[in-house]
């Protein structure tokens, strides 16, 4: 049975502990709202951009180039979109397994390179042997629209140059500060709407300079914006998780108090105890005598 004194040790190193994991949840929870509101305001141009997108590639005689033309996939590019440190849970496990799970689930034959964004899938999937094309760490920090365009200027490239047929981008979701959900989207090339989807016009429009000329200029703004939308996705769905991990911390570190302290109850209780019979033991001792 553990002493007084160790059981005071514990109870103080749980309370430092506790008081650790409440502000980081507090710092988490401020983070978050940020974040939240970035997302959130990204959120209507990206949709917009992409609705106008489908209505010029559903037209008549639409041609959407080279972005938006399907290739026999014999190559793909998976963009792995995690997070730069951890203290979030099941955030970046979860991520990593379904990015697994589609590497895996390729047709034979097809080759897998990726571009890690985040420091945990770079250190996850750097150790292991998978074909890096791309390391980004440390880009969380300071997330900028700018940056966004970099990232997809590097992947259009990547496509235009024939170095992959297909790229896929795997992140997590913002759904609400307790859920966020994995998603798999294909980012090149750019899939057309689904069936029933595209918005239906009374009209054709007459486009100048021409329909093709403004595609050519539209597709890669859809891809910076859309590349922007899911990093600010993966942030905020990171804060959150971040915030819940933190949550759950605190509460388990005051349970483990109150046991602890309990215990120390129970032990000092005995020692009293104890004490008293020794107290009893003596004085009967010195009467019989």
């Amino acid at each position: 049975m553990p002493t007084l004194r160790e059981v005071r040790r514990r109870i103080g190193g749980v309370q430092k502990t506790q008081k650790i994991t409440r502000a980081m949840k507090m710092v988490a929870a401020a983070k978050l709202r940020r974040a939240q509101s970035r997302v959130v305001a990204a959120r209507p141009y990206a949709r917009a951009i992409r609705d106008l997108l489908a209505d010029m590639a559903s037209g008549p005689a639409a041609q959407g180039g080279e972005l938006m033309a399907p290739r026999e996939v014999r190559r793909v590019r998976l963009v792995v979109i995690a997070s730069d440190r951890g203290f979030c849970g099941a955030f970046n496990s979860n991520l990593i397994r379904a990015a697994q799970a589609h590497i895996a689930g390729q047709a034979s034959g097809t080759s897998v390179d990726l571009v890690c964004v985040g420091k945990k899938g770079v250190d996850f999937f750097g150790k292991r042997g998978y074909r890096i094309a791309g390391r980004h760490p440390g880009v969380f920090a300071a997330l900028t629209y700018g940056w966004a365009q970099s990232l997809g200027a590097e992947l259009i490239a990547a496509f235009r140059k024939g170095e992959t047929d297909r790229i896929d981008v795997i992140y997590n979701e913002f759904k609400s500060i307790a859920q966020s959900r994995i998603i798999i989207e294909q980012y090149l090339p750019v899939p057309p709407p689904p069936p029933g989807t595209a918005p239906k016009r009374p009209i054709d429009y007459i486009y100048e300079p021409d329909r093709p000329g403004i595609l050519a200029a539209l597709v890669p703004r859809h891809l910076a914006i859309q590349i922007y939308r899911m990093l600010l996705e993966s942030s905020a769905a990171e804060e959150g998780a971040r915030m819940a991990a933190m949550e759950n911390a605190t509460e388990n570190a005051r349970e483990m108090i109150s046991t602890l302290q309990l215990q120390y109850n129970k032990a000092r209780q005995a020692a009293i105890t104890k004490e008293l019979l020794e107290v009893v033991s003596g004085a009967e001792a010195l009467r019989s005598a």
